[in-house]
């Protein structure tokens, strides 16, 4: 992890502890936002070490935005390090089907949603996380409020976990990915059909291959300009996305395809995959799309995309525990808004945070816990409406994207009219508003003076 100053020892917060659990994208940043506000922390992983599955990611303006709120130095500067240059500034998607052509093109921003590979900026993260406030190899059975297991005083939130240790916390924030074991603890209502069937994620039908595929085989391919740069190719039923990542050195590749024959069972994350079952989806193409499908491996994993758009959790938010990312509105990777969720996500709790610990240590009278649910419900408020409609927008891009919206098909002007709008909801959000807007519920719901110190 490489050597860290770990400022969570100062205890200005009154003994406010944190526990996260999942040590990915939004888990991460997380501790780095309380970290950078002094609260303490404690990260339980249940793989043996950091890790992020996957090629590549790319980061929209909002994130890099929240990146700078929640911790500049150790968050977006982490993030600048690793992220590959723009060869332009452009989202350009083309006609992938028939004529190669363009279809629409959209600025994002001087150097705007530039691309890396998510093992080197979850490792570039990690860099700056204390080895003593992560532990791995702890996957989560349960957690019991202290309010539900009559241990509430001094006792706060206990969680036990698979290999029969307990660990204990003030607050719980599950930030364990989309088949996440908090959300389903979150969700235990044996009478809400809703919550039932929230608790685990659904197949969008629709499944991708991804590779990394090296730069002077891209290039010999596609020419220095297509992988230089990032480009989408729309058509029937399928798209590929296509960008450089890794100082230029690679070419991510994305293969989008509905499933014509859903998987029979639809909780398998992937299978094995083949070149012949991309060749089959895009062999129709131009011949354009079938070099970028050539570059594939002969064998590699066929990823199903799962989300939450067919049965979104009711509430992320069960007294003093939480969820947060994927883990309480998975989406698809279509508008590549998913991360940066969790990263909105993660600055709103950790100025939350830092509001419930400045009150508690400045007011000896108040109720920690009283504040903390407080805190999560505030949380809850001004997250819950944002990322549902992000996570139905994004499904709304793919149906875009492989001419599935008959509306729109495949013409250009309607498809950039409507992508425009999707992405721009996304991207022009004030997340210091929705930062001063949380705080405000929590100060609204306590009657207290709470205000975050950033």
């Amino acid at each position: 992890m490489g050597a860290a100053t770990n400022n969570n020892t100062t205890d200005h917060n009154g003994g406010l502890h944190v526990a996260i659990i999942g040590a990915g994208i939004t888990g991460i940043n997380l501790a780095l936002g309380l970290q950078a506000r002094n609260i303490r922390y404690t990260i339980y992983e249940r793989a043996p070490g950091f890790r992020e599955i996957g090629a590549g990611i790319g980061f929209s303006p909002n994130a890099e935005r929240a990146m700078g709120v929640l911790n500049a130095d150790d968050v977006l500067a982490a993030y600048k390090r690793v992220a590959n240059p723009n060869g332009e500034d452009y989202f350009q998607w083309l006609d992938g089907r028939h004529s190669d052509s363009l279809l629409f093109k959209l600025y994002c921003g001087k150097d705007g949603f530039q691309g890396c590979r998510r093992s080197d900026i979850l490792e570039e993260w990690a860099k700056r996380v204390p080895a003593s406030c992560v532990q791995f190899g702890k996957q989560v059975d349960s957690v019991a409020d202290g309010k539900d297991n009559h241990d509430d005083g001094g006792g706060g939130v206990v969680i036990t976990f698979t290999d029969g240790t307990t660990a204990r916390a003030e607050a719980v924030v599950g930030c364990d990915g989309i088949r996440s074991r908090i959300r389903q603890i979150v969700l235990s209502s044996p009478d809400d059909k809703s919550a039932i069937a929230a608790q685990h994620p659904h197949y969008s039908n629709k499944f991708c291959f991804r590779a990394l595929v090296p730069m002077s085989r891209a290039v010999k391919a596609l020419g220095p300009y297509r992988a230089g740069t990032r480009f989408m190719y729309n058509g029937p039923d399928a798209h590929i996305i296509t960008y450089p990542i890794g100082n230029n050195t690679v070419l991510n590749v994305l293969a989008v395809i509905s499933d014509p024959d859903p998987w029979l069972d639809s909780k398998k994350h992937t299978t094995n995959g083949s070149k012949r079952e991309a060749l089959a989806a895009f062999g129709a193409w131009h011949p354009t799309v079938r070099k970028i499908v050539d570059l594939l491996p002969d064998e590699m994993e066929k990823w199903a995309i799962f989300d939450m758009a067919e049965h979104p959790a009711p509430t992320y938010v069960r007294g003093r525990v939480c969820v947060a990312g994927d883990a309480a509105h998975a989406s698809g990777p279509h508008l590549g808004a998913g991360g940066g969720m969790g990263i909105e996500d993660a600055l709103v709790l950790s100025a939350l945070f830092e509001a419930v610990a400045q009150e508690a240590s400045a007011n000896k009278t108040v109720e920690k816990r009283k504040l903390i649910e407080a805190a999560l419900v505030a949380y809850n408020d001004v997250r819950y409406g944002r990322t549902q409609e992000v996570v139905q927008a994004t499904r709304t891009a793919c149906d875009l994207f492989q001419w599935q919206e008959p509306a729109v098909g495949s013409d250009g002007e309607k498809f950039g009219r409507e992508i425009t709008r999707l992405f721009h909801r996304i991207w022009e959000y004030d997340v210091n508003g929705m930062v001063r807007e949380a705080v405000d519920g929590l100060r609204g719901r306590t009657g207290t003076n709470c205000a975050s110190g950033r």
